[in-house]
């Protein structure tokens, strides 16, 4: 009997070049698989394995819904939106982390004075989960983009955003003020192929945590 296709989703964007390094050292077909196509699929028959690219914010419901009986996609992402999937391995690349940042001139400013300010980020769930768990109560405004801008233009007083090297908030005046965690891309699975297609998936895993010895790509 032959076996099901095994259906990954891969994140376009930073990811998707260590992604395929990656399964470079893992022998899984990557014949086509460049940041520059603009194919959404990829079949190999002979492995019985099908790639879907997807936006990285996609990938965890493709996973979900069952599209994809695996995703690889970045712990900013997986915890943001807390979708219902496994998390099998942490993939060691693309490390950035979530932090506070505030205008340079407010870089001494204590946590705790951060209390009723209003924070701009385009994750809404992390910060508001930071500033609860502090005892912070505070005014989360949702951006999609450019949330550097947010203090700029008076919209915000502080912002929650995820950063590598630090160079964008340097850019625009802005300084760390405290690293809520870090990220890294990762590999996650749907709960019923985990089950159904254990023999396919776990070797997969076994064999991925066997040779990630460690690496980053940076995040803007």
């Amino acid at each position: 009997m032959q076996q099901e296709y095994l259906t990954i989703a891969l994140s376009k964007g930073t990811l998707l070049k260590p992604t395929i390094g990656l399964f470079n050292q893992i022998n899984l077909p990557v014949d086509g698989v460049t940041p520059d196509s603009r194919n959404m699929v990829f079949s190999y028959d002979a492995q019985q394995i099908k790639y879907i690219m997807c936006r990285p914010t996609d990938v965890p419901t493709y996973v979900e819904q069952g599209a994809a009986d695996l995703g690889i996609v970045g712990k900013d992402v997986i915890v943001e939106q807390g979708k219902d999937v496994f998390e099998m391995a942490d993939l060691k690349f693309g490390y950035c982390r979530f932090v506070v940042a505030v205008p340079a001139e407010y870089r001494d400013i204590a946590l705790k004075n951060l209390k009723y300010k209003r924070v701009a980020t385009k994750f809404p769930v992390v910060a508001e989960q930071f500033f609860k768990s502090q005892g912070l109560q505070v005014e989360i405004i949702k951006l999609h983009g450019n949330i550097e801008l947010a203090p700029i233009m008076g919209i915000s007083d502080v912002i929650v955003d995820i950063v590598s090297t630090g160079r964008t908030l340097r850019e625009n005046n802005l300084v760390e003020l405290v690293k809520i965690m870090d990220s890294t891309t990762r590999l996650i699975c749907n709960r019923v192929s985990y089950r159904t297609k254990y023999n396919q998936i776990q070797p997969l895993i076994e064999t991925m945590q066997e040779i990630v010895k460690g690496g980053s790509t940076q995040c803007e």
